[in-house]
């Protein structure tokens, strides 16, 4: 399709670079963990509060996230997001404890669920060519986790509080280009209820993804929370280590995810991603020095972007008809799982350094045994076939009858 004949453009690219500062003000926290725990004199599970309380504020604030959007309008929503993040940076960079720090972080994670609860669906329904804004979403998230860690690292040279205090600048501006540029859906749709949200965990292949999902996210976290810690590096090596990730994963979504799923399905780009990442897990957890340990942390980068290359992808299409409703779901499971991992991890490594890892392989190893034996559920309500397939009647059947069809989940 000609971009040109997109009547939205502008709207798109405000929304799409939104999502890029919001990740990147994710992940810019990375490389100023050490300095922050050592600048105010705190333990490496304390540390770890400024990931657990942004991720625990954000799984809890997507559902009223996404029943505000319906009440009031996306664009809305989605401004206050951007608003909340911008001062809860700027104020986190005056903060003097971690739990001034820690409830900051947790604002600030409120913010990003008004912002995730409503971008995707957004663009989405702004846009004539789904593939694209979906695709350039996912550059946007690609990049933010890629680009994030390089300003954290270069900036916190200065001061553990720069990177605050420019995230928050930074979404001051986005908040100037989302006011005049982003605009609302046509098509407003009819508020949502609680109920049908919880009533999307009555599909057997939705709560398949979901646990699966929480599996995969609660590792996200373990490396993203605690390999900075692990690591032992200074401010601008660890920048330059987690931007290698942060390439990994870029690498994942945009170059490889979406061709392979094109070539053997989603729901076994999946498989092959959690697979490769529990190796990764054993690697990191019996790692015998840093050159090593970076070079699992890159390949980890890549695995995790053929999973967040199709799992949002899978959760439209298995979920709930209405994109609000299989979101809030999806992203409540999602970063519900991921939040204790971080705090986890932290007092799990005052016993031992690898330990967090080990914990990590057995979450995700369950993931693995859940996925193996139900892949083929996923399989068949989103229209797809797994090898083992065959060997089950009912999904041999339903790939011929799909719920959704591939690749239309958006």
């Amino acid at each position: 399709m000609d971009r040109r004949t997109e009547p939205n453009r502008s709207a798109i690219y405000a929304t799409t670079l939104v999502a890029f500062l919001a990740i990147a003000g994710i992940a810019v926290v990375d490389p100023i963990l050490p300095a922050i725990g050592e600048a105010i004199g705190v333990t490496a599970w304390q540390v770890e509060l400024l990931f657990t309380a942004y991720i625990a504020v954000m799984a809890v604030g997507m559902i009223p996230a996404t029943l505000a959007s319906g009440r009031f309008g996306f664009k809305p929503v989605l401004i206050t997001g951007v608003s909340v993040v911008g001062l809860a940076a700027i104020g986190a960079s005056f903060s003097n404890d971690i739990v001034q720090l820690s409830v900051l972080r947790g604002v600030w994670g409120l913010g990003n669920a008004m912002f995730f609860a409503t971008a995707m669906v957004v663009l989405v329904n702004l846009a004539n060519d789904r593939e694209w804004v979906v695709g350039l979403f996912e550059t946007a998230l690609g990049l933010g986790f890629a680009v994030g860690p390089l300003i954290g690292g270069l900036l916190g040279q200065v001061s553990w509080r720069l990177p605050f205090f420019v995230c928050g600048v930074f979404m001051v501006l986005a908040l100037a280009v989302a006011s005049r540029r982003i605009r609302e859906p046509a098509n407003r749709q009819a508020p949502v209820r609680v109920g049908q949200i919880f009533s999307t965990y009555r599909k057997p292949a939705f709560v398949t993804l979901c646990v699966v999902t929480a599996a995969y996210n609660f590792v996200f976290f373990v490396v993203l929370g605690y390999t900075p810690l692990f690591l032992g590096l200074d401010i601008v090596p660890l920048g330059l280590a987690f931007t290698g990730w942060g390439l990994g994963l870029a690498a994942g979504i945009l170059v490889i995810g979406h061709r392979l799923a094109h070539r053997i399905g989603a729901v076994q780009t999946v498989g092959v991603a959690i697979a490769g990442l529990l190796v990764c897990m054993a690697l990191f957890a019996t790692s015998t020095g840093t050159a090593m340990s970076l070079v699992v942390l890159v390949i980890s980068g890549l695995f995790m972007g053929l999973a967040n290359a199709n799992l949002t992808d899978l959760a439209l299409g298995l979920g709930s008809g209405d994109r609000r409703v299989a979101t809030g779901a999806f992203n409540l499971v999602r970063w519900g799982a991921a939040a204790p991992a971080p705090i986890i991890s932290g007092k799990l490594a005052e016993h031992s350094l690898a330990l967090p890892f080990w914990v990590g392989f057995g979450v995700l190893a369950v993931g693995v045994l859940v996925y193996l034996a139900f892949a083929h559920v996923m399989a068949a309500g989103y229209g797809e076939r797994v090898l083992w397939s065959r060997w089950n009647r009912a999904a041999t059947d339903a790939e011929h009858t799909p719920e959704e069809p591939v690749g239309e989940a958006y």
